[in-house]
């Protein structure tokens, strides 16, 4: 279930707020329970759909099932989590 994902480039997306590693990472250890998941990234795409997150090696995968798309991301790739 891997594409291309659809990417919603905008100025807030890029002007929004940045957190810190650790932030994400606990939000991202949250997001595992939350049906739908905003993943903002550093390179100012925007995916959502459901969480799938590692916590030993700090790696996921953000999985939109309606659009048919799965994206892996670093915690390091990443600027903001919303759910």
């Amino acid at each position: 279930m891997t594409g291309t994902p659809t990417v919603h480039r905008t100025s807030t997306a890029k002007k929004g707020r940045t957190l810190t590693p650790e932030k994400i990472f606990d939000l991202l250890v949250e997001a595992r329970g939350a049906d739908r998941v905003s993943i903002y990234f550093r390179d100012g795409r925007i995916v959502s759909g459901a969480v799938i997150f590692n916590e030993s090696k700090g790696t996921g995968r953000i999985i939109n099932v309606d659009a048919e798309v799965s994206v892996d991301f670093r915690v390091e790739e990443i600027r903001d989590v919303r759910f």
